[in-house]
């Protein structure tokens, strides 16, 4: 492209704008290939510089309502802190909360229980809300509980995720109170996001080893780092503008209505929602231009799991706050998780809020778009804000634990920090103003531009002169005029006002539906002057983006078709598209670097760019190595790649930080706001670089105007309220030289102002002087599959067709969904204004709507497509290349929904100085019946030629009643262009549903072109008495192309004459053809559920944990392997070939190759030693799981039956089609299908050939009837076999084993097998090879009427179907759900050791505890065992001998045990619930007058447990926390084990420690064993235990208190007690001797 390129230069033509498309566009030979198949292609294609594209889609997609359902299941909960807890799972989503069951005393529950929330929402609320898994700690009916951890997400991040789900995941749980402390436990759920249409894929389990590594399966989307840290959102509010000069509230409206006065009562907050909290700043009182300087801080864990902030400024008040405006910001768009990636970051910068109508009333209808649901009809304010992300270090004291919300003060913002403020001018012109609703009434009809407040009648702002103006912060006075004097620029005529509403007219009548406003040569403008910081480079780098973007997907959409109407070369046009993409990339690369220095840049805005030129760069360079690798047989996956582009480039260009707001174009009918249109201003903003200017800019554009707010839902929105031609130039005020150079020319202006500065200031009107007389022919042909509007299920449909202010309709044709009108509407002197050489390259557009006729009341809209018209100037000869033009498919558009396809012509003729003479004749009517209708004259008219259709009539299935009453005798009736065939009248549906005569045909006129064949109807009636008839339903069958026969190349049928190819089937019958991906043996890497152990030979660490049930048996024993095994086997395979394939898909991004290839490949992998006869055994025979119906993998059965659902009734706008054919249940329905099908789906065929055990044969034909019968059918030899193992069919030679064994091991020679292996093989057959069906389960949606299109729930099935006129097949395979096993768990706990002490005594203050274990399998807590007490443990030892014994039932394929009971009192039935087999063993210590106190546990998964220690000594905590480098042992195979384990609990800092040891003895029998040698609980009879042999201390010290005492002081004390008393003896003698000393004394000294 050349980048100086002037938008006025008017020799450009349609060049450079369009490489590869011209070549289609001229060569317009009457060439069948040329025609386009429904295409809008002939309104995009010739984009030239005067016009802009319209925009077919017209109704708003966003605040429609959709049913939406969320289904959770939560499975267990692992790893919970706290001791000793009674766990419930909250789950909520919004204000719906459910709760599971409470689990007793576990740290890892097991629920399994599931829960369905609907919802009927926008999907943006619906993806907005919050989705919380919370555990509670002893909630009961009294107290709410303690919340153990939460883990939140918002709907949307599980409904981007691959299948719109999560499937066993584990959740982690954090404390919203206490971020410091780390994990809480993990949750393991699926959660699933179905809105309605979507298929939901059934995910099998996978093995529970691979998911009990939780890290590894974590509930996080992928590219969400498993250790997300907590992180600091501050959100600062700076201050707002623009907001709307009225009070909504309802005190407000109170006063009003009293003293008639409304002042500016506004009392704006800013209030910030974000992952399920929400923050408020303060109030300004009565302030429009409010300031808040403040900030608010989330605290949440990064990434966060919630895409959305919602931003809102709302109105305080008494009663209840309203919103002014919503603002929304997107996470994913402001943050990049690259390598180089940033955190999200935002402004400071202006966001633009839009909402209602700033007009003032009372109870305002369209409040929900001040909510943020829908798209806003009015600028409502800005909001100056930022956003930052700060990672916090949990570890340092300082954080605080909480995550509570606050809100803080911030200082002011520097008043250029946001952008320089500019002067902005915008222009427009109206040219056309049509299609106005007539319903709005004839009072005059004006429009009003705005832009921000801006052009607003209600409230403009002033031009900002001071610091505090609307606008925001601009420079002073001699910026302005400095400004204003730049040498390129225009002097800015005075202070010149702007106009922004156009002249009040009375409209006009166009047809009984539209009015126009007579605008003829005088042409309205309207121009605005405008203030707003200069952040122009944002909308320029968006516009590059979003030019590249367009190119490409237009181009994309070329090739599509191309390969849709079978034209030659579509690989051509992608390199094409690719090399305009790379250099659109690079040109990107050297544009955005501009305007580096500019002010107000954010941190965003730099890093943005360095992330959009990085990703375009990238995206050139992937692009130019795409395009040296595209080929012919590749075409459609690199498509795909580049569809992923253009998702990219629609993401980067959307900016987030805002600048210019979106213009609003109001029309006003006496004075009342009718209808809109909103423009955003960076489509029509102007740049001197030409990539870089807005793609509407100084363009022509059609613009539809609609209802606001909910009005434009449905139907209503549907009709266009007025069309618009309007011009729109947006610029700098000193850039404006040119902004009128892309209207048409031909025009003098009108200025308001006569006098000086004329020149400078702009036209409010254009008056066009040029003017060009045409005539329009319009070639209406036919339309196909329209909507049906009629409650008979079909139409009346009629097309009316609108040119400029012309409109004119078809004749209406009953009764179809089909019409061929083949009508040529002719429309007289057209005047369209401008230069002649203009409007042949670029004519207005025509409006094409359909309509269905009603005998009463108005014709129903039924869709509308957009065309442009080949224009012939009067001096140019009407011959070819260019005419007469070819008839094409135009797709019709409903709202948003496409709603079939008309084939038509358009030609616009210019009529010249010599009138109409000149013009090419038009051919009279050529039938009398039509009056004066014209046809579709012969040189446009598709080129017919005779065929015949053959109809097979069968039967007719599941008829609902009509109109309440019963079909009795129906009748099929069958139409193609006019001609048709009715069927044999049944004439007892309820006794036989099957027509007496089956081939019908008749004769018609189609044309030779493929593309154009009209469709074929085919209506039921039910013939009732007196003549009478009521329609059933219909089906109209749109392509007839592959109804088609062609006749097929003699020449291939000669086998003969080819070579001989050899194809060895492998010596192993079990190996399945390459569609199977992966195949497990038993050399491979899988884990194969079977019931039956598997060899443990070589080295097989992976393989311990497989289920079996002697482990002495060493070969696998086909009599334990039932129907079951082959399934289970099967589904491990799937799993197997899924990883596969999602490995192989991440290799082919980079490396391109067919799939094929690698499929082989990977089959060859995964087989070592597949031909060593002995490992035959331990290959279990598979099934093919179908994910789907089967139907869906063989193309319906429809090879030569074919089923049609007859629909009727009308379709309403989201309900599906009211159906009269079951389309619910087609389970019957389709069957009929299957029993004549190719592809034999009556039985599979399985693998391999048995004549006894789990995979015998079930057809009644054995495998060599069956393949001897297809060749017969298939008109070719019978199959050859020969000696070796040896079979020959048509030139292909099969080789394979010979020998079977019967149920006694005698060995036979057979064919079977090798027959087997050729219908196994049977889609590699020239000419009559097709796939057969194997032996299968397919999946099928449950549905319930009452939600349509949202499954609820599937169902694995297959079908078996035998004639009754063939042998009797052999019995019927047993497939009832393996009952489960009884078995009997004995536990002896022997001692404990090192167990905490807990107790302190009452007289000596030492610790001891009372010791006893409980234990209980899981889900039976009710059966919970105690051992007694060993009282007063002083070293923590405890002697039991005590024995617990469990009974439970166990299904060892899925190693569950299952339990019924009934879920409540009030339970009918009982409910079985299945649950992981484990043990629970806890220590506590009693308490005699207290609750005992809890102190250590251990869960044992009998599947998988540590190996017990040896002796007290070797047992550690590594046995629980790093259980996986610990040998494991599996009960079910060990049978017998004994050791010790740790008990553990949770210290005060979450840390597990180890509370103590026990030394158990597991023991497992069989329920039949048990019964043989039955045991006694505790140490009670039969087998008692012996008592222990406890310490004295042990016993009771309250029953012998004086033993008790006399043991501790004799044992502890005994020194001490004679230290005391020695002493107290002293002491006795010494006081003695102190009181008889003076008495000895005096007697001495007296010698008395």
């Amino acid at each position: 492209m050349k980048r100086s390129k002037h938008r006025a230069s008017k020799d450009d033509g349609k060049g450079q704008d369009e490489p590869a498309i011209l070549e289609t566009e001229d060569m317009r030979m009457p060439d069948p290939d040329t025609i386009s198949l429904a295409s809008v292609t002939a309104v995009t294609t010739n984009v030239s510089n005067k016009r802009s594209k319209p925009d077919i889609k017209i109704e708003p997609s966003a605040g429609r309502p959709v049913d939406f359902q969320v289904s959770v299941t939560v499975i267990e909960a692992r790893q919970l802190v706290g001791l000793n807890m009674d766990p419930v799972v909250c789950v909520e989503i919004g204000d719906d909360k459910k709760y599971t069951s409470m689990k007793e005393s576990t740290n890892c529950p097991y629920y399994n229980e599931y829960f369905v929330f609907d919802f009927h929402v926008p999907p943006d609320v619906m993806f907005d809300r919050i989705l919380k898994v919370s555990v509670i700690h002893s909630k009961n009916l009294l107290r709410s509980g303690t919340l153990v951890g939460s883990f939140k997400l918002d709907v949307g991040t599980v409904y981007t995720q691959p299948e719109h789900q999560f499937f066993h995941k584990w959740a982690t749980l954090c404390d919203p109170d206490d971020i410091t402390a780390g994990c809480k436990g993990y949750v393991k759920c699926d959660i699933a996001v179905v809105a309605k249409g979507d298929t939901i894929k059934t995910l099998h389990k996978t093995n529970e080893t691979d998911e009990d590594d939780i890290e590894g399966n974590l509930l996080l989307p992928e590219d969400v780092p498993a250790e997300r840290q907590w992180a600091r959102y501050y959100v600062k509010i700076y201050r707002a503008e623009g907001l709307p000069k009225m009070n909504t509230s309802i005190m407000a409206n109170v006063k009003k209505a009293f003293i008639g006065e409304n002042k500016d009562l506004v009392d704006p907050y800013v209030q910030v929602q974000f992952a399920g909290q929400k923050g408020k700043t303060s109030i300004q009182k009565s302030s429009y231009e409010p300031i808040w300087n403040e900030q608010i801080v989330f605290t949440e864990q990064f990434p966060p799991l919630c895409r959305r902030m919602k931003v809102q400024i709302r109105d305080s008040d008494k009663v209840n706050d309203v919103a002014i405006g919503t603002h929304f910001i997107d996470l994913r768009k402001i943050a990049n998780d690259g390598d180089k990636g940033f955190l999200p970051t935002l402004g400071p910068a202006w966001s633009n809020m839009y909402g209602s109508t700033r007009s003032y009333t009372l109870m305002d209808e369209y409040q929900d778009l001040n909510e943020g649901l829908g798209e806003g009809v009015s600028f409502r304010a800005r909001l100056l804000i930022s956003l930052a992300v700060e990672i916090l270090d949990t570890s340092s004291p300082e954080v605080m634990s909480s995550t509570e919300v606050q809100v803080e003060g911030i200082p002011n913002i520097s008043d250029n920090a946001t952008g320089k403020i500019e002067e902005f001018f915008l222009f427009g012109c109206f040219l056309e103003a049509t299609m106005i609703d007539r319903k709005i009434g004839d009072k005059p009809i004006n429009f009003e531009v705005t832009i921000g407040n801006y052009g607003s009648e209600v409230d403009t702002p002033t031009k900002p002169k001071t610091k505090k103006k609307k606008g925001g912060d601009g420079d002073d006075e001699e910026s302005e005029l400095i400004y204003g004097s730049s040498d390129e620029e225009v002097d800015d005529g005075g202070d010149m006002t702007s106009v922004s509403t156009s002249p009040p007219m009375k409209p006009v009548i166009t047809d009984r539906n539209y009015f126009h406003l007579p605008y003829f040569e005088r042409k309205p403008c309207i121009y605005i002057k405008s203030w707003w910081q200069d952040q122009r480079r944002r909308l320029y780098n968006a516009n590059i983006m979003d030019r590249i973007a367009d190119k490409l997907e237009e181009g994309l959409n070329d090739v599509q078709e191309i390969i849709k109407t079978e034209k030659a070369y579509p690989e051509r046009r992608l390199r094409g598209v690719l090399e305009e993409l790379s250099s659109g990339c690079s040109t990107f690369v050297t544009l955005a670097n501009n305007d580096q220095n500019q002010a107000g840049k954010t941190k965003l805005d730099r890093e943005r760019l360095k992330l959009c030129m990085q990703e375009l760069e990238n995206m050139g360079q992937q692009a130019k190595n795409m395009r040296s690798q595209v080929k012919k047989s590749n075409v459609k996956d690199k498509i795909k790649l580049a569809q992923n582009f253009l998702h990219k480039l629609r993401f980067l260009s959307d900016e987030p930080q805002h600048s210019v707001p979106d213009i609003y174009i109001w029309m006003i009918s006496n004075n009342k706001r009718i209808a809109y249109a909103r423009v955003p201003s960076k489509d029509i903003l102007f740049s001197s670089v030409d990539e870089e200017t807005g793609k509407d800019c100084g363009k022509v554009q059609t613009i539809f105007f609609k209802l606001p707010g909910k009005k434009s839902f449905g139907p209503a929105g549907w009709t266009v309220q007025a069309k618009t031609e309007l011009y729109l130039w947006l610029g700098l005020n000193r850039q404006r030289k040119d902004y009128l150079s892309g209207l048409p020319n031909g025009f003098e202006e009108n200025k308001a102002v006569k006098g000086p500065g004329i020149q400078s200031s702009p036209p409010i009107s254009l008056m066009y002087t040029m003017k060009q007389i045409f005539q329009l022919r319009v070639h209406m042909y036919q339309a196909r599959s329209l909507f049906a509007a009629d409650s008979t299920g079909l139409s009346d449909p009629f097309a009316r067709v609108f040119f400029s202010t012309h409109s004119q309709v078809t004749e209406v044709l009953n009764e179809t969904l089909c019409p061929t009108w083949d009508q040529l509407l002719v429309f007289d002197n057209v005047e369209l204004y401008g230069e002649a050489g203009e409007l042949r390259d670029d004519p207005p557009i025509i409006v094409i709507e359909i309509y269905d006729q009603d005998t009463v009341g108005k014709a129903d809209f039924m869709g509308r497509t957009f065309a442009k018209p080949i224009t012939k100037m009067s001096d140019e000869h009407y011959g070819p290349p260019r005419f007469p033009p070819q008839l094409e498919y135009y797709q019709i558009y409903r709202g948003n929904c496409t709603a079939g396809e008309m084939l038509a012509a358009f030609e616009l003729l210019q009529i010249g100085p010599a009138g109409k003479a000149d013009l090419p004749p038009i051919d009279g009517p050529s039938d009398i019946d039509r009056g004066p209708i014209l046809p579709v004259p012969i040189g446009i008219r598709p080129v017919l030629s005779k065929y015949r259709i053959e109809v097979l009539f069968w039967g007719l299935r599941d008829l609902k009643r009509v109109n309440l009453a019963q079909v009795d005798r129906p009748r099929v009736d069958i139409e193609c262009a006019g001609k048709g065939v009715q069927s044999a009248l049944i004439q007892n549906y309820k006794k036989n549903p099957n027509f007496s005569t089956l081939v019908k045909w008749f004769e018609v006129d189609l044309p030779e072109n493929e593309l154009l064949h009209p469709p074929l109807n085919i209506r039921v009636v039910d013939c009732r008495a007196f003549g009478r008839y009521t329609l059933v339903g219909s089906n109209a069958v749109t392509t007839l192309r592959k109804f088609i026969y062609r006749p097929s190349d003699k020449s291939v049928n000669n086998w003969s004459a080819m070579e001989e190819v050899v194809i060895h089937t492998e010596p192993e019958p079990a190996v399945k053809k390459t569609e199977t991906v992966v195949k497990l043996d038993s050399a491979s890497d899988a884990v194969v559920k079977v019931d039956m152990p598997d060899d443990e030979k070589g080295g097989k660490g992976k393989k311990k944990r497989k289920k079996g049930e002697e482990v002495e048996e060493e070969e696998l024993d086909e009599s334990m392997l039932d129907w079951w095994s082959k399934y289970f086997a099967s589904i491990e395979t799937l799993k197997e070939t899924i990883k596969a394939h999602e490995a192989d898909a991440e290799e082919k991004e980079d490396f391109d190759s067919g799939e094929g290839k690698r499929g082989k490949g990977n089959k060859n992998k995964a087989m070592p030693g597949q031909g060593v006869p002995e490992k035959k055994k331990h290959t279990i025979e598979e099934l093919k799981m179908y994910s789907r119906e089967l139907e869906y993998e063989f193309n319906t059965f429809e090879d030569w039956l074919h089923t049609f659902n007859l629909y009727r009734g009308k379709c309403s706008d989201d309900a599906d089609v009211e159906q009269n054919a079951a389309d619910e249940d087609r389970l019957i329905g389709k069957f009929k299908n299957r029993f004549y099908s190719k592809h034999r789906p009556t039985c599979g065929l399985s693998a391999s050939y048995a004549i006894h055990g789990y995979n015998v044969w079930r057809d009644p034909m054995k495998p060599t009837q069956i393949l001897a019968k297809l060749c017969k059918d298939g008109k070719m030899d019978p199959p050859q076999y020969g000696p070796r193992g040896r079979v020959k069919v048509m030139n292909r030679v099969y080789t394979g084993p010979t020998e079977i064994e019967d149920e006694n091991g005698l060995k036979k020679q057979t064919d079977e097998h090798l027959a087997l292996a050729v219908l196994n093989r049977w889609e590699d057959m020239p000419r009559i090879g097709c796939k057969l069906v194997p032996d299968h389960v397919e999946t099928r949606p449950l549905l319930n009427p009452d939600k349509p299109g949202m499954e609820q729930g599937r169902i694995e099935l297959w079908v078996d179907m035998f004639p009754k006129d063939m042998p009797a097949p052999g019995p019927a395979l047993d497939i009832s759900p393996r009952k489960p096993k009884k078995f009997e768990l004995r536990v002896i706990v022997w001692n404990t050791d090192e167990v905490v002490l807990e107790d302190d005594d009452i007289f000596t203050g030492e610790k001891s505890s009372d010791i006893f274990v409980r234990g209980w399998l899981k889900g039976q807590q009710e059966d919970k065992q105690d051992t007694d007490v060993h009282y007063h443990s002083l070293t923590g030892e405890g002697n039991f001998n005590w024995r617990f014994v469990y009974p439970f039932d166990y299904l060892q394929a899925e190693e569950k045990i299952v339990i019924s009971k009934k879920e409540s009192m009030f339970s009918w039935d009982e409910t079985e619930y299945k649950i992981p087999a484990r043990l629970n063993l806890q220590v506590w210590d009693a308490d005699h007058f207290s609750a005992d106190d809890f102190l250590g546990a251990i869960e044992l998964d009998l599947n998988r447990f540590p190996r017990g220690a040896k002796t007290a000594k070797q047992c550690s905590i590594d046995m629980v926390i790093n259980e996986q480098d610990m040998p494991m042992v599996n009960i079910f195979k060990q049978k017998r084990i004994k050791g010790w384990w740790p008990f553990v609990a949770r210290d005060e800092n979450d840390e597990l420690e180890i509370t103590g040891k026990v030394e158990a003895e597991l023991h497992l029998l069989t329920g039949e064993e048990a019964e043989k040698s039955p045991v006694g609980e505790g140490r009670n009879e039969p087998e008692p235990l012996e008592k222990p042999n406890r310490p004295d201390t042990t016993f009771l010290w309250f029953i012998s208190p004086l033993k008790a005492i006399r043991y501790l002081i004799c044992n502890n004390y005994k020194w001490l007690i004679i230290k005391i008393v020695v002493v107290l003896l002293l002491l006795v003698m010494l006081g003695l001797f102190l009181y008889s000393m003076p008495g000895y004394m005096v007697k001495k000294l007296l010698g008395a």
